[in-house]
């Protein structure tokens, strides 16, 4: 947080390092959408060659079980790595992990021996560099913009994650229509574009890197931290709960092929309409940011998001499944938005990677690990059931959280938590 020049930019993206950031996170978020859709596409339609849909639907589920546990296992020591290291370098890093096993993809897919084992070994090769990208990349940001800038940054952060979550899926749906060998070769060539952005942030960018001492201390501290600040736990525990239970991102292959029967292309417009909903509230909240009642707003956000998901859940018309997606994408933006501002106002700058590191596992489970949960509750309940299902434990979750973190209910605005840290 040390702007180069005594002028304090008007908007974020007028700051040159940060701009080559908001590019490389654009192409980054770009692949991982992108691929999701692709994966859990080639998984479904695959088992549903030799199995029903309550069958199948678990094996989408072992997608996100894939995706979870490197994170699980590799998580305390990517966010010490953050911390005692170069971020950029360990982003630039990460990212040629994920390109090694995006192209493992490629090249057995162009030999004709892309199966469901290869599809879980690429999910998990994949995610294990996004373990360590995730905390490098989120502590990277605040070392770009001056503090007063921060909420606007982060809002804009949110907006290229969100025109990934966008575009994304929409290419993925429509580039494995085309052949799957298109589909993995244009995840390869969106991240090889986030490497190549990310080497034009300069030093600027560069982070002190905590001293050198016992790994264990160093993780375990991190972690206390986390424990002990009930604002952050109330905070990060919340996406994690709710999410977890409710999202419905894993069982629209099924909805594409056997509900709504709008096959893959259909399949990326369900993916994408959340991203809408998120990116226009992400973008209006660039401009007018929240100062008041940021924390009732975040728990009132994740309660509309289950009601949204349980919608969505028994909607059999495209244009009202699309409306609840986008709707809980808005939602959810406003929750992220107040989470993530919370934890970098919050968290000293030479612990960010730590704390980064707990915030991304638990945005990891609440995705990867909520993909197999919405896939076991799929093959139990099937998939409608299991959406539905979601949604009102998220809003059990939200009414559940204002009780139990009356910190989130008190939390009026930014800047009373940076006086208070």
């Amino acid at each position: 947080m040390h702007p180069s020049a005594p002028h304090v930019p008007g908007h974020p993206l007028a700051i040159p390092a940060f701009r080559a950031f908001w590019i490389a996170r654009i192409c980054a978020m770009l692949a991982q959408s992108n691929l999701v859709v692709v994966l859990g596409w080639a998984a479904y339609d695959v088992a549903r060659t030799s199995l029903d849909v309550k069958a199948a639907s678990l094996r989408i589920g072992l997608i996100g079980l894939s995706q979870f546990l490197p994170v699980l296992l590799i998580n305390p020591f990517a966010g010490l790595v953050a911390d005692r290291h170069d971020r950029r370098l360990v982003v630039r890093l990460a990212l040629l992990v994920q390109i090694a096993a995006v192209g493992v993809l490629v090249v057995l897919q162009a030999l004709g021996r892309a199966d469901l084992p290869v599809f879980y070994l690429v999910a998990a090769g994949f995610a294990a560099g996004r373990g360590f990208y995730a905390p490098a990349m989120n502590a990277l940001a605040p070392a770009l913009v001056p503090a007063e800038s921060m909420p606007r940054a982060i809002a804009v952060s949110a907006i290229a994650g969100r025109i990934g979550g966008i575009v994304g899926p929409v290419l993925g749906g429509f580039a494995y229509g085309v052949a799957p060998d298109f589909a993995y070769g244009l995840t390869l060539a969106l991240l090889c574009a986030a490497l190549l952005a990310q080497l034009a942030i300069g030093p600027h960018g560069a982070n002190r890197p905590v001293a050198d001492g016992k790994p264990l201390v160093h993780i375990l501290e991190g972690l206390r931290y986390v424990a002990h600040n009930r604002m952050l736990l109330g905070a990060i525990s919340l996406d994690l709960f709710a999410v977890l239970l409710g999202g419905a991102t894993a069982m629209l292959p099924v909805y594409a092929r056997d509900i709504l029967h709008v096959g893959p292309a259909g399949l990326g417009l369900l993916r994408s309409a959340s991203s809408v909903g998120a990116v226009s509230t992400a973008l209006w909240l660039s401009w007018r940011p929240v100062e008041n009642g940021v924390g009732p707003r975040m728990l009132a956000a994740v309660a509309l998001f289950g009601v949204a998901s349980a919608v969505f859940g028994i909607s059999r018309w495209l244009p009202l499944s699309l409306a609840m997606l986008a709707l809980a994408g808005a939602a959810d933006m406003i929750s992220v938005y107040v989470r993530q501002t919370l934890v970098q106002v919050v968290t000293p700058d030479a612990m960010r990677g730590r704390v980064g590191a707990t915030s991304a596992l638990f945005i990891t489970a609440s995705n990867e690990l909520g993909e197999m949960e919405s896939g076991v509750m799929g093959a139990i309940l099937g998939p409608v059931g299991s959406v539905v299902f979601g949604g009102v434990s998220a809003v059990a979750i939200a009414f559940a959280w204002g009780r139990l973190f009356p910190e989130l209910r008190h939390v009026q605005r930014f800047d009373e938590v940076v006086a208070q840290a």
